[in-house]
C-alpha cells in the first residue's frame, strides 16, 4: 500500500466534505462553495459536501428551463484534465477511496480481470454521452445521473434520510432502484478494484480523455525496460504499462512505477518524452 497516497486520498475526502457537523444534523451545507465545483465525483447534496460535483453542475447547465451553455464546468473539467489526466481518480476523488477501502476489506474472490471486463469498460462513455449530455438536453430539470444511477448520490440520500422522517416518508422506486445500484456497486468492490471506476464513472470517462496529453504523465524509458512483466501484474486497473503507457484507464496510482525492477517507469510533471518500445518488446 502506498501511505502517501492514501494520506493525499483521506485529505482530499475530508476536505471535499468538511461540513462535519452536516453528518450530525443532516442538514445541507448552502454556503458560497456550492457555487464552486470539486475535482472528484462527491454528491452535492451530502451533508458534509462543501462544493459541487462537476456532473453535477453539468447536468444542471443542461437540463436547466433555459439553456445556458457550461462555460465553468467544462473550462473547470478541462483545467483539471489538462494538468493531472484520471490522477483526479487516483488521489482526489472521494468515491474512488471509499471503492478501495471497501476493495481491502478480506473477501472469498478476488479478481482482477474477467471475461466481458474491456468491454464493460465502454459503459462509462455510453453513460456520459447518454445521462449525463443527451437526455438532460431533452428533458428540462432532470439529471438522469444524478436520479436514476449514481451511487454517491444514494448514500447521501441514505445520510439525509437517517435525520429526517419525512425524506423517509417520500423513499419510492427510484431510491429502490438506487439502493439496488448502490449494494451491486459495494459486492463489486469487495471483488474487483474499483468497478464503479471502471464501468460506470463519466466523470473518470472525461478524465480518460486527458490522460495522453495531460502534464502530469507517465514515460517509459524503452531502453531500461526488460519486458518483465511485473508491472502489467501490478496494475489493479488493468492496464500494461509497457502498451499502453498513458492509457485512459490508468488512475496514476503508481503501483507499476515502484514494482519495475529496473526503474523504466516515471510518473510526474512532464518527466520527458516517452519513448517508443522496441519492436520486439511491442510485439510479445
Amino acid at each position: 500500500m502506498d501511505k502517501r497516497r492514501f494520506s493525499i486520498q483521506a485529505v482530499s475526502a475530508l476536505l471535499h466534505n468538511a461540513n462535519l457537523k452536516g453528518f450530525l444534523t443532516g442538514k445541507i451545507y448552502q454556503g458560497a462553495g456550492k457555487n464552486i465545483c470539486v475535482p472528484g465525483l462527491n454528491c452535492y447534496s451530502c451533508p458534509g459536501a462543501v462544493g459541487a460535483c462537476p456532473i453535477g453542475s453539468l447536468q444542471g447547465f443542461l437540463s436547466g428551463l433555459k439553456f445556458r451553455f457550461p462555460y465553468y464546468v467544462l473550462g473547470f473539467l478541462i483545467f483539471f484534465g489538462a494538468l493531472l489526466g484520471r490522477a483526479v481518480c487516483g488521489f482526489l476523488c472521494p468515491f474512488g477511496f471509499f471503492q478501495e477501502l471497501l476493495h481491502k476489506i478480506p473477501f472469498p474472490i478476488k479478481k482482477n480481470s474477467f471475461a466481458g471486463d474491456r468491454q464493460l469498460r465502454w459503459v462509462k462513455y455510453a453513460v456520459l454521452l447518454l445521462m449525463v449530455v443527451i437526455l438532460p438536453l431533452c428533458f428540462a430539470l432532470t439529471p438522469f445521473f444524478c436520479k436514476y444511477l449514481c451511487p454517491a448520490g444514494t448514500l447521501s440520500g441514505i445520510l439525509l434520510a437517517v435525520h429526517d422522517s419525512m425524506l423517509r416518508a417520500q423513499l419510492g422506486g427510484i431510491f429502490l432502484w438506487k439502493a439496488f445500484v448502490l449494494a451491486v456497486v459495494i459486492v463489486g468492490c469487495l471483488i474487483v478494484f474499483r468497478p464503479f471506476c471502471k464501468y460506470l464513472c463519466p466523470l473518470g470517462a472525461i478524465y480518460g480523455f486527458f490522460n495522453r496529453i495531460a502534464l502530469y504523465r507517465m514515460d517509459l524509458d524503452a531502453d531500461r525496460c526488460v519486458s518483465c512483466g511485473k508491472c502489467k501484474k501490478v496494475c489493479q486497473m488493468g492496464v500494461d504499462p509497457v502498451r499502453e503507457c498513458n492509457s485512459a484507464e490508468c488512475i496514476r496510482c503508481g503501483d507499476c512505477v515502484r514494482n519495475c525492477p529496473v526503474n523504466a517507469i516515471h510518473m510526474g510533471i512532464k518527466y520527458g518524452q516517452a519513448k517508443k518500445h522496441s519492436e520486439k518488446t511491442t510485439a510479445l
